[in-house]
């Protein structure tokens, strides 16, 4: 109930189906493999990752209740701040440097048409990603969000997605109602995870200005 009104006032939400649509839509009139679409959904990941390291840096408080760093409690201070940016970075970044080399492996050449098409999808995810967190940044200045949980969604969210395509894929090979429903449940678990993470700091900014 509360995620459902919770979208109805989102408009970042809201974008970000219509960026799923126009995806499913070219996924289907190009009729394109699993390769293809994964790039589109690896070119995601990464612009999740980056305005999430931006998000670190931004915060002006934050907690660090059961947040270690070398198995050893930390502070909630701008060196702990640059220090979780730095890691998250380098982290996540390295898994989807190996997550390119997995899908150059299983990648065909693509025709120019598929390559414009792809880098289209990737832009529309990139202004996507760029509202949101503009539209979302607010209200972690008006909250003391745990930078552990920040650094760590990120993996949370797109795990799910791209698992759901995966083992779509073995399904329906071929059928292009098959593509719709995985894509179609990518789009659901991409949904969620993104009003999950955002429910928190919805929340904490009306206890905020209900004081």
């Amino acid at each position: 109930m509360e995620l459902g009104k919770q979208f109805r006032t989102d408009s970042s939400a809201v974008f970000l189906i219509i960026s799923n649509l126009i995806t499913i839509v070219l996924a289907v009139y190009e009729k394109w493999d699993l390769s293809e679409i994964m790039w589109i959904y690896w070119g995601q990941s990464v612009i999740i990752g980056y305005f999430n390291w931006k998000r670190i840096l931004d915060l002006n408080q934050f907690s660090t209740s059961g947040f270690q760093i070398n198995d050893q409690p930390t502070k909630p201070t701008k060196k702990t701040q640059k220090v979780t940016a730095t890691f998250f970075a380098v982290h996540y970044g390295f898994f989807h440097l190996v997550y390119s080399v997995f899908l150059f492996d299983q990648t065909h050449s693509f025709s120019s048409n598929t390559l414009l098409f792809i880098l289209l999808c990737v832009v529309i995810f990139f202004f996507n990603h760029r509202f949101s967190y503009f539209h979302n940044r607010e209200r972690d200045m008006n909250r003391t969000p745990n930078i552990g949980t920040i650094m760590f969604f990120p993996y949370l969210r797109i795990i799910p997605m791209h698992l759901t395509i995966i083992i779509g894929s073995s399904f329906g090979k071929g059928s292009s109602w098959a593509l719709i429903l995985f894509l179609g449940l990518k789009t659901i678990a991409d949904l969620i995870m993104h009003m999950i993470e955002h429910a928190e700091a919805r929340q904490k900014k009306n206890q905020f200005f209900n004081k």
